[in-house]
């Protein structure tokens, strides 16, 4: 990990050029920032979002493209304007408005999260920052990462499970693959978003050591490795307060006690104060979201009178300038060619790596003497789902299939969308010695009928998820669940596919010979489905959230404000604590439907070998082998099992590995002290002691732990 900071470093400090000279973000900033009348220090800390929406009234400069934000820049002072763009799936063009403008559209977030995988979380960040700049725009809304904290919250598919350290490797990752193209990346939303239901008015209630041992040290792992240029704060409260005017959380920990030196940006519609700025809080964006634009107007009047400081102003301003700077970004950026194609290269590998075969009963690979296949259900014929949202990318190798969403704005950014990349035609294309046909699935008795005359079936099921909604429940909807029983009565060779957003409950599983879960898996989907099924590719993915058996083993079953008139106030008590996903079911003993880190290969692995060294840090030596006779990548997890007694668990270490049939490889992972340690009384402490250390291809399948002491120690975060 110290290495990777330390390149990190190297991107955010190197020195950009002013007056013939070296000069470092921090000088060039405060050299600019003192030369600011105070309406230019306001007015670089409030952004409109340029995009006309009914009943809300914009005033759009000429020229400023339909885009999630703007900020007008200084031309006196060389500052650039700000142009965002969402977000962590790729560019957006918000609800088409910029006409035949597209870009590549990456799998789901959750589908990078099974990839385990850093290196590719980068490449996808590469990707989409250079994008993002190549059409004019620099900075990406990006870093998305709450976690996953209720499986049925509607913007999981963005974010990166249920672990801390995954969720913050990966996110780190790709914000440092979007920065290194010049252009600055989030990370959101800073902190316990963790649902959609009156997302703006449930006041999430967790004690502090828990929320530092949990989703605070998941932001602050991605802070480390990613260096963000700016965090957005979330819709929601913590423990009271908003989380955008939570001087604790903003204050307090990100700039006093981690020392964050970029800014805060609030999510569009999510301030509700001019004191807000006196908490923490940067930037106003989307101005004509909120009941006033705070930071405009009122902030001028409240500078005025001494209710917010000189100081206070230009600290915000010289932390967005610092920003800027230190990515490079010191005028506005030309639009530029794009080589799509080779970036859907990309965004096939990234899907490939992010499908998880949960079960198999030797029917897949599909076998290249299959005569008759019956493809069933999930507009298999047309593409593959995308979730909706401000994540909605407009995909560069064709038009969405597109289905109307409810009534009113946000209808515009969450409307039920298909890329158009057939799992059939791409499956026809790699059996080209099969008859494969297509049955919609909308009556189920009749695609049963075919299903009998066929050698085997592969049903598509689907489930949308999308910002501003949570699921019910974690059924299948509209009857799929009796589709596939229906179809496996009639043929027991069944393959059910599954393009969801979050875990999905399976009373069908025993009726399936094999399970694939393909995700939200992008433009190129289709294809990378296909390369799964077909055993082109060996599937390597691992599921970065437990699938729970049933909403009985969480700790709300009933879904906190569901129903109720928007902007309700309730309280979400995250009773769990740092206990979020596996970690709860380890200390309860019951049995997930799938456990976390699960997934299944053509190959087969085997892990040796486990030992234990303390130095500087707690290092763990293993080998891994693949014993099988094909090729494979393979995610071996180190988890904590145990300390002085107490039982637990948690993922201290992963990486993904590959190789070819007979080798072996020898791995060591270093271990940050923080994931063996408790938060308290301000500071991390490790108590001496005993301590275990467990083996396993997922969370529940592990090897015999090792066990050795370690000293005590505290220490600051």
């Amino acid at each position: 990990m110290r290495a990777l900071l330390a390149l990190s470093v190297l991107v955010l400090s190197s020195p950009v050029m002013a007056r013939g000279k070296a000069e470092e973000p921090d000088q060039k900033a405060a050299r600019l920032e003192a030369q600011m009348t105070d309406a230019e220090r306001i007015g670089l800390l409030s952004a409109i979002m340029p995009i006309p929406l009914a009943g809300v009234e914009v005033d759009i400069p000429p020229g400023v493209p339909f885009t999630a934000g703007y900020v007008p820049g200084i031309a006196r002072l060389g500052v650039p304007p700000q142009l965002s763009t969402d977000a962590s799936l790729g560019v957006v063009n918000p609800g088409q408005l910029r006409v035949g403008d597209v870009a590549t559209a990456m799998p789901s977030g959750l589908s990078l999260a099974s990839s385990f995988d850093p290196i590719l979380a980068e490449r996808v960040g590469v990707t989409i920052g250079a994008e993002a700049r190549a059409k004019g725009f620099n900075i990406l809304l990006g870093g998305g990462m709450n976690l996953t904290r209720d499986p049925r919250n509607g913007r999981n598919f963005e974010y990166l499970g249920e672990d801390p350290l995954l969720a913050g490797m990966l996110a780190g990752y790709s914000i440092r693959g979007i920065q290194s193209q010049g252009v600055v990346s989030t990370i959101k939303h800073f902190v316990l978003n963790a649902q959609e239901t009156q997302r703006n008015t449930a006041n999430a209630v967790i004690a502090e050591s828990a929320l530092r041992e949990s989703d605070l040290l998941s932001f602050k792992i991605g802070i480390e490795i990613g260096q963000p240029g700016a965090v957005m704060c979330g819709y929601n409260l913590v423990n009271g307060q908003k989380a955008c005017g939570n001087a604790h959380l903003l204050d307090d920990i990100l700039k006093g006690e981690w020392k964050y030196p970029g800014w805060v940006m609030s999510d569009w519609g999510a301030v509700g104060d001019v004191s807000y700025i006196n908490a923490g809080l940067d930037q106003q964006m989307g101005r004509q979201l909120d009941e006033h634009p705070w930071f405009t107007e009122p902030l001028t009047a409240a500078v005025a009178k001494g209710d917010v400081s000189k100081t206070r102003l230009s600290d915000a301003v010289r932390r967005v300038l610092r920003s800027l700077f230190a990515i490079g970004i010191s005028d506005a950026y030309s639009t530029q060619p794009i080589d799509y194609k080779a970036h859907a290269k990309t965004a096939l590998e990234a899907a490939r790596e992010g499908i998880v075969l949960l079960k198999n009963e030797g029917i897949l690979p599909l076998a290249a003497s299959a005569k008759s296949i019956l493809v069933v259900g999930g507009n298999a014929d047309f593409g593959v789902l995308s979730g909706g949202g401000s994540s909605q990318v407009t995909p560069s190798n064709g038009e969405m299939r597109v289905l109307k969403g409810g009534e009113g704005p946000v209808e515009l950014f969450n409307r039920q969308s298909y890329f158009p990349d057939a799992p059939i035609a791409a499956l026809r294309a790699a059996l080209p010695q099969a008859s494969i046909s297509f049955q919609t699935g909308y009556s189920a008795e009749v695609a049963a009928a075919f299903a009998a005359r066929a050698d085997m079936v592969i049903l598509f099921a689907t489930k949308w998820e999308g910002e501003s909604y949570d699921s019910g429940s974690l059924s299948l909807p509209q009857g799929q669940e009796d589709l596939i029983r229906t179809i496996a009565a009639a043929n027991p060779n069944l393959v059910v596919v599954l393009e969801t957003g979050n875990p999905v409950t399976m009373p069908w599983l025993d009726k399936a010979k094999a399970v694939v879960q393909a995700w939200y898996p992008g433009q190129e989907g289709g294809q990378a489905i296909a390369d799964i099924l077909t055993g082109r590719v060996n599937p390597s993915g691992h599921l970065p959230m437990t699938y729970p058996a049933s909403l009985d083993q969480y700790p709300r079953r009933a879904l906190p404000g569901l129903g109720l008139p928007d902007k309700t106030p309730v309280e979400v008590d995250y009773s769990e604590g740092a206990d979020v996903g596996y970690r709860a079911f380890a200390r309860s003993g019951e049995k997930p439907l799938f456990p976390f880190g699960h997934g299944l290969s053509y190959s087969k692995f085997s892990l040796s070998g486990l030992s234990a060294v303390r130095g500087e840090k707690l290092r763990l030596s293993f080998t891994i082998r693949n014993v099988g006779d094909r090729a494979g990548a393979d995610v071996p997890q180190l988890y904590m099992v145990g300390r002085n007694g107490e039982r637990l668990q948690r993922l201290i270490g992963f990486q993904r590995v590959m190789l070819n049939p007979g080798e072996s490889k020898a791995i060591t992972l270093t271990v940050d002290d923080r994931l063996l340690a408790n938060w308290g009384d301000g500071q991390w402490s490790m108590p001496a002691g005993s301590y275990s250390f467990a083996l396993g291809e997922d969370a529940e399948r592990l090897e015999k732990p090792v066990t050795i002491r370690l000293g005590e120690k505290h220490w600051k975060d």
